[in-house]
């Protein structure tokens, strides 16, 4: 169906309107106006008939005298009104016009007839012998109480129509005058009306599209003003609800894209609802691409699609631990599953949150290894002591010579438990400090550090005959632990010390770059295989466990390291080949001057 705008419907009703009213005011005025000019001439031409009969002579009609033409030719131009005297048989005896016996019979005439009944007479109606429309008036002639004639006059009354054919051309020049003024007036009024609705159907569009900066202005009669003014209302209340859903959407999205927890949430059709990054990130999928696809589609994990269908499935929550591959690793999740239910409390899904143990169970092995090389490390020189002790106690401290072995194995191990504990007590001090309230770092040159270390370690290289170069420059500097960072250095002196050949090389270098400074330490020794150096700087962590307890090694040296370079800021590499060496590498942030 076919629709008009408002303004297409207002302006040509009032048009129409107007058009209407202007053809009946002037029907209307136009026919009051004929009718009373044909009463007013009636009755002029009724008054000019009795003055007229005072002139004639009753007498004189009965006589039917021929003197009465010249008198009705004489009074006709006088009053200018054609004036007819009629004899009571309707034989013309004057006539202002013509000559009374070339006139017919007038009995017949209604004018006449009805002035012989005494009457005055009217009529209107073309003339033969003047050829044209005429208005008759006649009133009767007495003499002596009888009707012995009529006197009648009568005007054209084509004057009459041309006056009024001018006045109605006049009309209808007015009229169309009015009409266009009017029209033009209507156009206007119907476009004042219009235009606010227009632009209340564009600010309307505009709030459909989420635009609430524009309000309608109020203005116009009190109807569209009050409209106006409801719809600015309503556009502010729902700007507001509108910026309240967005803001708790958006406080939802942060807080679903925040959490660590993996959450999934799919509907009964197993299609997925929602996934925030930690679960894509989890199941190895983009979050994306995954929702409202079916969950079979999406993901190739058994037991995590067995979980998402036990969650389903019962109305009681599920937890389970799942273990799930990607890219090569093992992962450990912990799985809780509940239903999803809507306003109405009708389920329409599930809700999976997956927490990655990784890091905890992997830690849990840590501390497993922990104690059990604490305990090994620790059981070993303790089992040495006792034994001596015991061979000792069992006379062996009667011979001299297995008496000092003894002892000397005794004083060994001693040694070597002290030094476990004390690499752990420092480990654990380097810890808490790094915990608490951080190791206090200055900003120093690196070089003292560096040739400290090497005075520290000159002793065993001196010993294996093994040369130690240095290379930094003077002016670099870092934000450093003086002593802390010497020790780590001094333990990679050591392991590139105890792992090298006789008369080989060590080689300790600083090198400053834009961001960071690197501490290098290379040794041309035996090497590390490949395998061993993901896990080289755990604690207890031994690729010869052998050689390195003959050497008196706790074990400890690299994870201590690993722990004063985090308390820098920074971190420690390390990259080696076998039969071809070993380069640690301690990198540091650069100091901001």
């Amino acid at each position: 169906m076919k629709r008009f705008s408002l303004l297409a419907l207002i302006f040509p009703t009032f048009l129409l309107l107007v058009v209407a009213a202007l053809f009946s005011v002037s029907w209307f005025v136009s026919g009051t106006l004929r009718q009373f000019y044909y009463v007013q001439i009636q009755d002029d031409l009724e008054k000019r008939a009795y003055l007229v009969a005072e002139k004639v002579n009753p007498e004189r009609v009965l006589l039917a005298e021929v003197a009465l033409d010249p008198l009705a030719k004489r009074l006709g131009e006088l009053t200018e009104t054609r004036i007819t005297i009629i004899r009571e048989d309707g034989r013309v005896l004057g006539d202002t016009r013509e000559e009374p016996e070339l006139m017919d019979n007038h009995a017949s005439r209604p004018e006449v007839r009805a002035a012989l009944y005494g009457k005055v007479g009217v009529a209107t109606r073309f003339s033969r012998t003047l050829q044209q429309d005429m208005m008759y008036v006649a009133i009767p002639l007495k003499y002596q109480a009888r009707t012995v004639g009529t006197l009648r006059t009568a005007v054209s009354v084509s004057r009459i129509e041309q006056t009024l054919n001018d006045m109605q051309q006049k009309l209808v020049y007015f009229g169309g005058v009015l009409t266009l003024v009017l029209a033009i007036i209507s156009f206007f009024v119907a476009r004042r009306i219009s235009r606010p609705l227009a632009e209340m159907k564009r600010g309307a569009i505009r709030f459909a599209r989420g635009q609430f900066d524009r309000p309608f202005p109020v203005k116009g009669a009190a109807e569209i003003a009050a409209l106006a003014d409801a719809m600015n209302r309503m556009a502010d209340q729902l700007d507001e609800r509108i910026q309240t859903v967005v803001e708790q959407r958006n406080e939802h999205q942060a807080i679903m894209t925040s959490m660590v927890e993996g959450v999934l949430a799919v509907d009964m059709d197993e299609k997925i609802l929602r996934m925030n990054q930690s679960a894509a990130k989890l199941v190895g999928v983009d979050a994306r691409e995954a929702t409202g696809r079916p969950i079979q589609e999406v993901l190739r994990k058994a037991d995590l699609l067995r979980f998402v269908s036990d969650a389903l499935s019962v109305n009681d929550p599920v937890e389970r631990d799942l273990t799930l591959r990607l890219e090569g690793n093992e992962y450990y999740l912990q799985a809780h599953g509940s239903a999803l239910t809507d306003a109405q409390g009708k389920q329409i899904g599930a809700l999976v949150v997956l927490n990655d143990v990784t890091r905890l169970r992997r830690l849990e092995g840590i501390r497993r290894d922990f104690v059990a090389n604490v305990s090994h490390e620790l059981k070993t020189p303790i089992t040495a002591i006792r034994g001596s002790a015991e061979t000792l106690a069992d006379g062996a401290v009667d011979n001299p010579e297995d008496a000092r072995r003894f002892v000397s194995i005794i004083a060994k191990q001693a040694d070597r438990l002290n030094a476990i504990i004390d690499d752990l007590l420092a480990l654990s001090r380097i810890e808490q400090e790094s915990d608490r309230e951080g190791i206090v770092l200055e900003v120093g040159r690196l070089r003292p550090v560096l040739e400290s270390a090497l005075n520290a370690s000159s002793h065993a290289a001196h010993e294996k005959q093994i040369a130690i170069s240095l290379n930094c420059p003077h002016d670099v500097k870092a934000k450093i632990n003086a002593p802390l960072l010497e020790q780590a250095v001094v333990n990679l002196l050591t392991n590139a010390i105890k792992y090298s050949e006789s008369d080989s090389r060590v080689e300790v270098d600083a090198v400053q770059f834009r961001d960071c400074i690197q501490l290098k330490v290379q040794d041309w020794g035996c090497g590390i295989p490949a395998e061993h150096l993901p896990r080289l700087f755990e604690r207890f962590y031994r690729v010869d466990k052998a050689r390195s307890r003959d050497q008196g090694g706790t074990g400890l040296g690299l994870s201590i390291v690993k722990h004063i370079a985090q308390a820098h800021g920074g971190e420690v590499t390390v990259h080696s080949q076998i039969e071809e060496g070993s380069s640690f590498t301690i990198t540091l942030p650069m100091v901001e001057m």
